[in-house]
């Protein structure tokens, strides 16, 4: 018998799996890190669906069950470190599951150190991504420890997972009619599995929990987002909090839906739908300021360095140590990024509208057409010509010599 901890969600793949190992014969300690999901759109009641949780780990048998209330360190560390990166992955998709993960992984080996157990394990299949970010996380953290994942040892389909837990007693809510795998916390939710799995089904309406359909939102609203050295804050309110009531204020209007057809770590091709409102609001925002304040040559290379922070969170590598020297490098453009970014919420769209910062680069009486103009316009005849001289010369080498 071993002792194992579980990272345990309380949802039917960890349900089942918690089930599954406690009927090895094995002593179960179910760890469930609060990130937001209960709450994340501001919600109420969010601590005693946790309870719950912890409640279900131990009428399902576990030895023990605790649970960790990472929100603050989840934001303040993860997603506001993917922030200063405008990380998303293949353009489009904030991370907000991948974030979570190297922290999932760093609570799983301190906790099975306090219990003194030599195994961990998880409830990712042998096609996802979270098997690679929770596994390299432990590896990197303690190489000791072993990390199982059973549902990789012996797969088991949805169809069964939910048969398995009703021989078993193991409540879910999950239905034949909607076996939607779900993972939320407060930088996002993700949705797949069931009639998703078609990529030219579009996603129902009952697949969103956090946004409402951007045909039936409300008027406009603009709101504020103000930056101190890159923190952002929304009508005084920051970290955990404030990105809890942007998200059900972004989602109100709508904002934040993902239908992506992804390309995961393993190398297929999945078809994921998200719900990102305060993550795509906080993007765009910080995207716009940097835009002020950062010169043409600093934003072209951070792009490239943005880009690559992405796919290093999205592959797992967290703990790599070029990940750690790109949150350096994004570090060092924090001091600047201050001033207030401001937006419209509108049908699915946050649009900036309106920028200023006492560190911007932009100057009006250079950019402007009209009578105080002072730009220098004769400088630019020089311009042309020096950005000329390289082309010039090339064209006359490709010129045939005459009388060849």
């Amino acid at each position: 018998m071993s002792r194992i901890v579980l990272a345990y969600s309380g949802g039917l793949d960890t349900s089942v799996l918690l089930k599954k190992l406690i009927l090895e014969g094995n002593e179960v300690v179910a760890m469930t890190v609060d990130l937001g999901e209960s709450d994340a759109i501001a919600g109420t009641g969010a601590r005693a669906a946790l309870e719950a949780v912890r409640a279900k780990a131990l009428a399902l048998g576990a030895s023990d069950a605790v649970l960790i209330d990472a929100r603050e360190r989840f934001i303040a560390e993860y997603a506001f470190a993917a922030l200063r990166a405008n990380a998303l992955y293949q353009d489009v998709y904030p991370l907000s599951a991948a974030l979570s993960r190297p922290l999932i992984a760093g609570l799983l080996v301190k906790t099975a150190h306090e219990f003194g157990a030599t195994v961990v394990a998880h409830g990712c299949t042998g096609k996802g991504n979270d098997q690679v970010r929770i596994e390299l996380g432990v590896r990197a953290l303690d190489p000791s420890l072993v990390c199982r994942a059973p549902l990789r040892e012996s797969p088991l389909s949805r169809p069964d997972a939910i048969a398995f837990a009703r021989e078993h007693g193991v409540p879910i809510s999950h239905t034949a009619e909607k076996p939607y795998s779900i993972d939320a916390n407060l930088w996002g939710r993700s949705i797949e599995a069931g009639v998703l799995e078609d990529p030219w089904n579009a996603p129902p309406e009952d697949v969103y929990a956090w946004t409402a359909s951007p045909a039936a939102a409300p008027p406009p609203e603009e709101i504020v987002v103000s930056f101190e050295a890159g923190e952002p804050s929304v009508n005084a309110s920051t970290g955990a909090a404030m990105v809890a009531q942007l998200n059900a204020l972004a989602g109100k209007h709508g904002i934040g839906r993902i239908d992506l057809m992804e390309d995961r770590v393993v190398g297929l091709k999945s078809r994921e739908v998200y719900e990102c409102p305060a993550a795509t609001v906080l993007i765009g925002a910080h995207r716009a300021l940097e835009r002020l304040v950062l010169t043409r040559d600093e934003l072209r290379f951070k792009a490239l360095a943005d880009r690559r922070f992405a796919e290093l969170i999205y592959d797992g590598l967290w703990m790599q140590p070029l990940r750690m020297a790109l949150e350096a490098f994004n570090a060092a453009f924090a001091p600047r990024l201050t001033g207030d970014v401001r937006l419209r919420l509108h049908c699915g769209n946050a649009t900036v509208t309106g920028l200023r910062s006492p560190n911007g680069l932009y100057r009006e009486q250079l950019a402007t057409y009209g009578m105080d103009d002072a730009f220098d316009h004769q400088a630019a005849g020089g311009f042309i010509a020096l950005q000329a001289l390289p082309l010039e010369a090339y064209t006359a080498s490709q010129r045939a010599p005459v009388g060849v």
